[in-house]
């Protein structure tokens, strides 16, 4: 059975496995790229809940009385 196709000359396979390593190359930077902005995800999550728990803690601190705000020229 023929497909039609001549068979590839070992330049043209040179070409294709060259061009499929730097393929590969920059896939594999992508996927360091998207692993490292998962590890910076992570650490936004971690700061916002950090930034919940001490803003919770200086209401805390307040108790009822509120904050005692004074302005300038009082």
């Amino acid at each position: 059975m023929s497909t039609g196709r001549r068979p590839l000359e070992d330049r043209e396979l040179d070409a294709i496995l060259e061009r499929l390593d730097r393929l590969t190359e920059a896939v594999e930077r992508v996927g360091r790229r998207l692993d490292a902005l998962a590890g910076i995800d992570r650490m936004s999550r971690e700061f916002q809940n950090l930034s919940r728990s001490l803003e919770s803690l200086a209401y805390a601190a307040l108790g009822a009385r509120g904050p005692n705000i004074r302005r300038p020229n009082e």
